[in-house]
């Protein structure tokens, strides 16, 4: 165990835990639920998700067996049947508006056992999950090809039309049955929304008109395939032509190891509405060119370039010194989608030769690092603060739309917040404005404490900036509140005071701060004012309003402040 484990942290990968399936649901629910269940060892293997050829046990171990030189990378062939005998999947226009693309293989004389069969339906059930996005993309469908005869149409027709026998049941259901059927299903049910309110569903038909599939929902019984199944017939229907391709690649090169003649696919033909034909699976090789010099200087380390070849080799990137040692020549196979730039080759090197093996240097740079004065000036302000008797708090920085809004006496057109698109709950509906809300609902949550209650918070606020080029910006508030029985107007205007001490900014209109009579209306009429210094405004201070008080389920009186400290930094 522990040598495999050392292995997989070599390869880039983590091994997780060692457990079994006993274990794994007495944990879960218990001992009793767990008697009956196997005690079969289980390896959970953490795999990066962009590896999708080592997502079932053929690939893993073909990687791990090809990373320990024990066999050379395996040749993926497609062949190309005689005239008049390939496959052929005919995509008709009805489908453009629901699932346009189609791709098809064959697999012949493939022989199953009952371990890799539970392989073949493991694989794609993780395909489904992450590249296919839960089906929305790409919709597998693998079949039996000696139940079904060629050519096949790839259609879409009105759910009353479509009839068969999905798969596992022992009835004909017409498609819009199958929707009530698996409504409840555990595992299908989460796949419905996918097709439920298009007018045509998908369907793939053979040249008898047997239903093969309702991509992306499920299979016909017909076409189910068993242990005794030589042919495999798969294909990928999607929204996504890219994804679907690489899709029926990593399935075809995990599996063509069974067939007869090893590493081999046999090619269909995908008719497009428009006429024009395509041969799948592209298996598609190609070569890319790196420098051995750029290899070692973005790793850090300094290897021949035979030594480099060698590495990728191991990593299933057959490579070779090309051109008195400039460059290397590295084959991409069909089963590294995940191959886009030379970066991603310098990355398999780096994992080859061990990041342990990499040695420390100290950066050539030397730089000394500094406190944000943002940040270290709201530290200091946070001491004092403190140190003047107020409580800090931080809430939430998401917040309804009522806090900002109606319950400040405001309209929430006029607070210039920023929304979530789809938030989860009504408490997280927009970014604050302001952060006397949170404050508050502070003061709400812990109304049973002695009075006199003082908070403050020194945090970011956020509101729309069409001038930004994310389109919003923070700015770092102040606020402060004091409740109490009788309003303490004068305790928040002695905190302020102190501030402007502390930032050293005299009380007077020329170089210091000074403040103005003005309405707000989350205050009360006539005690409120506004502080302007820097010669601007920089934010405002006085006696709650009633109303705002008994919305946020308060019932004393309650002065605040709550000012932007950005232009004393």
């Amino acid at each position: 165990d522990e040598e495999f484990d050392e292995l997989c942290f070599e390869f880039g990968l983590e091994l997780d835990e060692i457990t079994s399936e006993k274990d794994i649901i007495s944990k879960e629910k218990g001992e009793e639920k767990a008697k009956g269940a196997s005690d079969v060892v289980l390896y959970k293997i953490d795999v990066p998700a962009n590896r999708y050829d080592l997502l079932c046990l053929e690939g893993l171990v073909r990687g791990l067996q090809v990373f320990k030189e024990r066999i050379s990378v395996p040749r993926y062939e497609k062949i190309i049947p005689a005239e008049g005998e390939i496959q052929r999947l005919i995509i008709t226009e009805q489908t453009t508006q629901i699932r346009p693309h189609a791709v098809a293989a064959v697999l012949r004389n493939i022989t199953f056992t009952k371990d890799r069969y539970e392989s073949f339906i493991d694989l794609q059930e993780k395909l489904h999950q992450n590249i296919c996005r839960k089906r929305a993309l790409v919709a597998i469908g693998t079949h039996d090809l000696d139940t079904i005869s060629g050519p096949f149409t790839f259609t879409a027709k009105a759910p009353s039309e479509i009839k068969f026998k999905p798969l596992n049941q022992s009835q004909e259901y017409t498609a819009s049955q199958i929707m009530d059927l698996y409504r409840t299903d555990s595992h299908l049910r989460h796949y419905l929304p996918l097709i439920e309110n298009k007018p045509r569903y998908p369907v793939i038909y053979d040249s008898n008109g047997v239903v093969l599939s309702m991509p992306p929902i499920i299979n016909g019984e017909h076409t189910k395939i068993s242990l005794n199944t030589r042919n495999v017939f798969i294909e990928c229907t999607g929204t996504d032509i890219t994804k679907a391709k690489i899709v029926l690649d990593i399935i075809v090169t995990m599996f063509s190891e069974y067939c007869e003649k090893p590493f081999t696919v046999e090619a269909a033909e995908v008719v497009y509405p428009n006429g024009k034909t395509h041969i799948y699976p592209e298996l598609a090789y190609r070569k890319e060119k790196v420098k051995p010099e750029l290899i070692n200087k973005k790793i850090g380390i300094s290897e021949t370039p035979s030594s480099l070849a060698k590495l990728l080799t191991r990593m299933c990137l057959k490579s070779d010194v090309i051109g008195n040692g400039n460059h290397l020549e590295i084959e991409i196979p069909p089963t590294r989608a995940d191959i886009i730039h030379a970066c991603d080759i310098i990355e398999d090197a780096a994992i080859a030769y061990g990041y342990n093996n990499i040695q420390m240097v100290i950066p050539k740079t030397y730089t000394i690092a500094n406190q944000l004065p943002l940040n270290k000036l709201s530290e200091l302000l946070r001491l004092d603060l403190a140190a003047a008797g107020f409580t800090e708090a931080l809430t939430f920085a998401l917040c309804s739309q009522e806090d900002i809004a109606d319950k400040l006496g405001m309209d929430i057109s006029a607070t210039n917040a920023v929304r979530i698109a789809n938030p989860k709950t009504l408490e997280f509906q927009v970014a604050r404005t302001t952060l006397l809300p949170g404050l508050l609902k502070t003061i709400a949550a812990n109304r049973k404490m002695p009075l006199p209650l003082k908070l403050f918070e020194i945090s970011d606020i956020v509101v729309k900036d069409p001038n930004t080029d994310v389109g919003a910006k923070n700015y770092r508030h102040l606020c402060a509140i004091y409740y109490n029985k009788s309003p303490g107007f004068e305790i928040i205007h002695g905190l302020l005071d102190r501030v402007m001490q502390l930032l050293e900014v005299p009380p007077n209109e020329e170089k210091g701060y000074t403040i103005k009579a003005t309405e707000g209306s989350a205050f009360f009429p006539g005690r409120c004012a506004e502080i302007f210094a820097k010669g601007q405004s920089i934010g405002k201070l006085g006696v709650l309003h009633p109303d705002v008080i008994t919305k946020f389920e308060l019932t004393m009186p309650c002065s605040a402040l709550e000012i932007n400290i950005e232009p004393f930094v």
